[in-house]
């Protein structure tokens, strides 16, 4: 009875009804019996058994990927005969299964005594690039031993062959538009939250493209129909494509929808998207173009309107007047031609588009991607050194600028230290093109099963040993346990411990779960401010180190080699002057950074694509993190804190606390991994402390693309980020820029919910909510909430240390739900009431994918995310938004039901404890 099989056609049975086809098979039971069908002439499933084995079946390391390479290795050998399957398609077949047991088979044909066999398997492997040290160890020792082919397989790999046999990239591409959006598109929109648990079926993945918009959904199908020998390029107009997040799934999608299908062997996986902005697209959301091998586009088609001497023409709101340079409307035609680098409007020539055809972006567009040039530079590597020649220079050189006399901004250092394969000596700066060694690696849980496909197409079984950590999350799945959590995430904690990353979840369930944030944890295992750190989240922003977000793909790749190319970026100075008003918060200084900066520049977002060096000197890790944590939200790459050698030396001794709290819960491995990272934090701390390596600072004489003075005295109301959601301006709605004071809400909007959790809060928040909890109870007689208030503490430490001190207690004395880790939600809320909420740890509202506050609701939050839709949907009657503020405006907004006024505010924070900030009286430059 095949059992694997009639379950199999179940499920196409019910995905028939969705409009779906069958779901792409990765386990060998399956294949097993499916291979037995197909052997048997007289099986009546034996036709559709050998499509599913054809065109069907997911390749790489997948355990159907090993079954299926046996059985074409049967069929070489003539073990097995099947008439559909000659040899020489079998041959075509294991060279689209991308590594892992196909190179295996194939080296094993290759080195084999039948002359025929062995030259049509070197034809094949000539293509391949996903080797790994066994299969170079294999064919080391083969030619060592006087193998002609290995010999000749490692002259091709030293001509990097595998690339330059591949057809060049066409000269003129021909794309129609498409519109997606107008004002900053958020991956939201490619790829909702809410649907995170399909994001590695993706076909199904794929109908969620515009948030389920069918109608939309049906206008690209007919714009695609209307231009069959054209490419579909996806845009923003007004904005940036791809805020808010990398999105691997977004990419896949747009891809899905309009790009190339990358085998046809393989269903639903494509490439090759085309994507644009007027105001360009998201660093991190780029990266992920290129690992498709697709191309990003900054249309620059608004630009600032001026007048006759030049100067900027603002409106009545001080605001730039935009005027139209070309038109982007919907099924307009336009040319990219990539050898002039410019795009095209029939004759007419609208702008150069240099920076998306740089000579390594074409090579990820030739390749099909940048994990094939990646690998395929490493295997040529190796090859040449193995024949004992000089790699001959076929991939474009790695751009190098220096300039001499010029100092190093602290990303600079950084880069310098980590690079590989860059000239020895050479003193490297911003604009250059860099292999970086990477130190930590963090995976997050809705991404994470698409990071594993990854590891699998890649052929990668285990941790590269140049990364120092690497964690694997469950904060993103831990408001509610549900049928999907229960059955994608144990399968991913598995594949990831298996892999070497440390886990929050036990795959063999002997340690608590542990839903903390991702960036958190990494916050606290980034144990060298020296660190790159690379995770899969836009908000891998730490406070040690520098970080990157990253799309699924490219934290596969890190995790798998270890390594990261990036150019690097050019780097914006933050200093502070002035003093902080008692009653202040640090994230206010945080919204006025922002603030003050689009007023220092007007209305030029400088921090935008680069790296904000923030000289916060004097805040310990939790508390700096709020800032790097936000420059997510001013569009940056990445941030940098200066920090002093004392302030840097707390904050690795409380990073060390942490890590052997994770180590007292049973979460090391057997490598001691988080043992390792204490002991890399104490060497730090004593390279500190001796003075042989003092904490990270820039050079005086460095160069920045820009200084930003951020004026503490200025800040002498709380500030709200504000979604805007009426601004007539659609491309003004949604940007994280609209940055108001208290004031400006008059003390009477309405709130009808509160959230303190997320990334952007620490243990001080909590005692905070405690203290304020406290303070209104001794004013007012009782605490009674006009608004229900959601908390969710980011991690399971910061509400042991909460019971530890009492605060805990007082949280719960006004609490109507308090999570239980025995009973975890089994259903999203859909309904709150009027009280407080301690949810479990993790990310929550913030995230958008699990629960949301009611349609149509103005939600007060902590949270980074004021997007259409993330954190709250519209109503048929009102749009939803999501304000951003501190923590104590929070509480009082759901006390009142309502934005308090400024003397009500101050009132309720009297003696309270708020997270402070004196600009550091060192200099942080050396």
């Amino acid at each position: 009875m095949n059992t694997h099989y009639n379950d199999y056609i179940k499920e196409i049975e019910e995905r028939k009804g969705e409009g779906l086809h069958p779901k792409p098979i990765d386990g060998a039971e399956l294949l097993s019996e499916i291979i037995s069908q197909i052997k048997d002439s007289g099986n009546a499933s034996r036709e559709d058994s050998l499509k599913f084995f054809i065109y069907n079946v997911l390749p790489g390391t997948t355990s159907a990927a090993g079954v299926k390479a046996k059985f074409l290795k049967e069929i070489i050998l003539g073990e097995s005969v099947v008439e559909e399957i000659t040899p020489t398609f079998a041959f075509e077949l294991l060279s689209h299964m991308k590594g892992g047991p196909s190179i295996e088979v194939l080296l094993d044909l290759a080195l084999a005594d039948d002359a025929s066999i062995a030259q049509e398997a070197a034809k094949v492997l000539k293509t391949q690039v996903f080797l790994y040290d066994a299969d170079y160890d294999r064919l080391k020792q083969a030619y060592e031993s006087g193998n002609a082919i290995a010999k000749e397989l490692l002259e091709s790999y030293a001509k990097a062959e595998f690339f330059t046999e591949l057809p060049d990239v066409e000269e003129e591409i021909e794309i129609v538009t498409f519109i997606a959006g107008v004002g900053d598109i958020s991956t939201d929109l490619l790829s909702p939250g809410g649907d995170a648990h399909s994001r590695s079926d993706r076909e199904l993945h794929g109908q969620c493209i515009f948030e389920h918009n069918k109608q939309m959904q049906s206008d690209l199908t007919a714009l695609k129909e209307k231009h069959p020998d054209k490419r579909v390029m996806l845009l923003a107009e007004k904005g940036t494509m791809g805020v808010g997040s990398s999105r691997m799934s977004g990419v896949n999608n747009v891809a899905l929808w309009t790009g190339i299908q990358a085998s046809p062997y393989v269903p639903f996986v494509n490439i090759a998207p085309i994507i644009a902005g007027t105001n360009g697209i998201s660093p991190i959301f780029l990266t992920t173009v290129g690992v498709t091998g697709g191309i990003g586009i900054d249309l620059k088609n608004w630009v600032k309107k001026t007048d006759a001497d030049g100067k900027v023409i603002v409106d009545a709101d001080g605001e730039p007047v935009l005027e139209e340079a070309y038109s982007v409307a919907t099924g307009t035609v336009l040319t990219i031609n990539t050898k002039k680098k410019k795009l095209y409007n029939g004759d007419q020539e609208l702008m150069d588009i240099s920076a998306s055809l740089t000579p390594q972006k074409v090579e990820f567009i030739k390749a099909g991607g940048s994990y094939a040039i990646v690998f395929g530079k490493k295997i040529q590597t190796f090859a040449a050194k193995t024949l004992g020649i000089e790699a001959p220079v076929v991939f474009a050189p790695s751009k190098e600028v220096s300039h001499e006399g010029q100092g190093l901004t602290a990303v600079e250092k950084i880069f310098n230290k980590n690079a590989v394969g860059t000239t020895p000596g050479k003193v490297l700066h911003a604009g250059s093109d860099v292999r970086v060694e990477v130190n930590i690696v963090g995976s997050q849980d809705t991404t994470g099963l698409m990071t594993s496909q990854e590891l699998e197409s890649m052929a990668a079984t285990t941790i590269s040993p140049i990364v120092d950590g690497a964690y694997q999350s469950g904060c993103h799945t831990a408001s509610v346990w549900d049928s999907k959590a229960q059955a994608n995430i144990p399968k991913l904690m598995k594949f990831m411990n298996d892999f070497g990353l440390i886990t929050a979840r036990d795959p063999k369930g002997e340690y608590h779960a542990m839903t903390d944030v991702i960036h958190k944890v990494l916050n606290d295992i980034t144990i060298d401010d020296w660190a790159i750190i690379i995770g899969g989240d836009s908000h891998t922003r730490m406070s040690k180190g520098v970080a990157f977000g990253a799309d699924s793909g490219t934290v596969a790749l890190a995790l798998a080699t270890g390594e990261a190319s990036m150019p690097i970026p050019e780097s914006v100075k933050v200093t502070f002057k002035g003093d902080m008003k008692s009653y202040m918060d640090f994230r206010d200084v945080v919204h006025a950074t922002q603030q003050q900066m689009l007023k220092q520049f007007s209305g030029e977002n400088v921090f935008q694509g680069r790296i904000i060096e923030v000289h916060i000197g004097t805040l310990t890790a939790d508390q700096a993190f709020t800032f790097t944590d936000w420059t997510a939200e001013m569009k940056a790459k990445a941030s940098i804190c200066i920090s002093e050698d004392e302030t840097l030396i707390e904050s690795l001794e409380i990073a060390k606390g942490r890590i052997q709290i994770m180590i007292d819960k049973g979460m090391d491995n057997q490598k001691q991994v988080l043992q390792g990272l204490i002991n890399i934090a104490n060497k730090r701390i004593a390279e500190i402390r001796s003075g042989e390596k003092p904490a990270l600072t820039p050079d005086a004489n460095a160069k920045y693309y820009a200084d930003v003075v951020v004026d503490l005295d200025q800040i002498v109301e709380p500030m709200i980020a504000d979604p805007d959601v009426n601004n007539d301006d659609v491309s003004k709605r949604y940007t994280h820029d609209v940055i108001r004071p208290l004031s400006y809400y008059g003390g009477d909007k309405k709130v009808d919910l509160g959230f303190i959790g997320s990334c952007m809060v620490h243990k001080g928040d909590m005692k905070i909510l405690a203290q304020m909890l406290k303070n209104i109870e001794s004013q007012q007689g009782k605490v009674e909430f006009k608004a229900p208030l959601v908390v969710a503490p980011p991690t399971y430490n910061i509400v042991d240390e909460l019971k530890a001190e009492g605060d805990w207690d007082v949280l719960k004395k006004y609490s109507g739900f308090e999570f239980d880790d025995n009973a975890p939600k089994g259903a999203a809320r859909t309904k709150y009431e009027n009280m407080l909420y301690l949810e479990r740890p993790g990310c929550n509202l913030c995230m958008g994918n699990q629960e949301k506050a009611e349609p149509g609701d103005t939600v007060m939050a902590t949270s980074t995310r004021l997007f259409q839709g993330r954190v709250v949907k519209d109503s048929t009657e009102k749009k939803g938004e999501s304000l951003l503020s501190s923590t104590p405006v929070v509480v009082l907004s759901t006390v009142l039901g309502r934005t308090p006024n400024l003397a009500e505010y101050e009132a309720a924070v009297k003696g309270i404890n708020l997270t402070k900030f004196k600009p550091s009286s060192k200099l942080l430059m050396k």
